[in-house]
């Protein structure tokens, strides 16, 4: 049994189920997909680096780091989920997760959508008229760890092992739908292609666009869940089978993109403009839905980091770990934040306000700034959101009201 010298995660916070080396790494990922979201908000540069073969390294770069946020902020809601049931049985878990399930979609839905638009009440599609005038509903993380949770709060009833093991199949099983699941788009598909395509369907006043296809989700979830017996270990075993995993995965992620015969439905090619752009094209993996390949090449790194995480020390490690206590409120305030400063960009460039009433891929030709823009952009979002999520990470250490685990 250890204690609070021997375990730093117990130190400072009334749940005492929390780990410092998740919530730093929890706020780790979550700083970096500020970073995504400003690359989309303020970027000179609309397009999606990764589907253009001619981007900068330094760009691609910028785009490749944040694909470790939704594996690692998805597994990790799942571990969490897990070191509750040490507290909760499993009735009262699966109640609960139903629950927050079900408000993360809402929230989803709702009020973070209205927060990529600045227009609840409908915006103008260029590329598809049949969804002018339909509010869009962008139904992205957030619903993809809300649904997941629905479905853990059911499967957690068959166990830990059970869990696991489905979760297993899942990741590595669901890219043998590849050559024959239906490609979604806005057509004329069912809304359950969206479970591995993203989709998009007119439904009554609304367009909801299902940006993370939800299979794959689930198992990344249920991994989380059924392996959070790892993070119940006495801390010099946890960290040493987090490291073994980490390499076992990463080596994994190596080899199986080297073959590139499973594991992702594109494959990749040696480049002619030499060795960094060969580089490039073996690290584009697909995250829409996320690929065997993709979850390999990002859980793995993440678990190497986590098995070092009680070892690091200092104010930015402090700051993570506070970041890390306060995702939901992070999330929430910086789209709105985000798309806030890209109004006020915009205006300064001398746009109309107006035209950033609407998603980014809308946004005029013309705005935005460089990369370096996008950096600086990010360190003042960081610092505006420092002070309130230090806040609510302080309440949320020192009470334990039940609505606080709804936040």
């Amino acid at each position: 049994m250890t204690n609070a010298a021997e375990e730093p995660a117990l130190v400072f916070d009334r749940r005492a189920y929390r780990l410092t080396s998740i919530d730093m790494l929890r706020g780790l990922v979550i700083v970096i997909m500020a970073l995504d979201h400003l690359r989309d908000y303020v970027s000179i540069t609309h397009q999606d680096p990764m589907d253009d073969p001619s981007t900068s390294p330094a760009l691609f770069a910028t785009r490749w780091i944040t694909h470790f946020c939704a594996p690692v902020f998805v597994f990790l809601a799942g571990t969490s989920a897990g070191l509750m049931a040490s507290r909760k049985s499993p009735p009262a878990l699966g109640a609960f997760l139903l629950k927050r399930g079900v408000w993360l979609i809402f929230i989803d839905a709702f009020v973070i959508s209205t927060a990529w638009t600045f227009s609840p009440f409908g915006i103008e599609y260029p590329d598809d008229p049949a969804w002018n005038g339909k509010t869009l509903v962008v139904m992205a993380v957030i619903w993809a760890i809300g649904a997941s949770m629905v479905i853990l709060a059911g499967l957690q009833f068959l166990g830990r092992r059970t869990c696991l093991l489905i979760g297993v199949a899942i990741v590595l099983g669901h890219n043998l739908l590849d050559p024959i699941w239906p490609a979604g788009g806005n057509g004329s598909w069912p809304i359950w292609v969206a479970l591995h395509s993203q989709t998009g369907k007119v439904m009554g006043p609304f367009g909801v666009w299902f940006v993370y296809p939800l299979l794959p989700w689930i198992g990344v979830m249920l991994l989380g869940y059924g392996t959070v017996g790892i993070f119940q270990s006495p801390p010099a075993q946890r960290d040493t089978t987090l490291l073994r995993f980490g390499l076992a995965l990463t080596a994994a992620f190596a080899v199986l993109r080297a073959l590139d015969v499973y594991g992702d439905p594109h494959g990749w090619q040696v480049q002619a403009r030499g060795i960094t752009a060969t580089l490039m094209s073996f690290l584009n993996t697909t995250k829409y839905p996320p690929s065997l390949e993709y979850l390999l090449m990002t859980l793995g790194p993440a678990s190497i980091l986590c098995a070092f995480a009680d070892r690091m020390h200092g104010a930015v490690k402090d700051a993570l770990v506070m970041f890390g206590r306060a995702p939901f409120a992070f999330y929430v305030a910086h789209i709105y934040l985000i798309h806030a400063l890209s109004v006020v960009l915009g205006v300064w460039q001398g746009f109309a306000a107006s035209q950033f009433l609407t998603w980014f891929p809308y946004f005029p030709e013309r705005y935005g700034v460089s990369l370096p823009g996008v950096y600086i952009a990010w360190c003042l979002v960081i610092a505006m959101l420092y002070p309130f999520c230090r806040w609510v990470a302080a309440v949320k250490a020192k009470r334990t009201d039940w609505w606080l685990s709804y936040l």
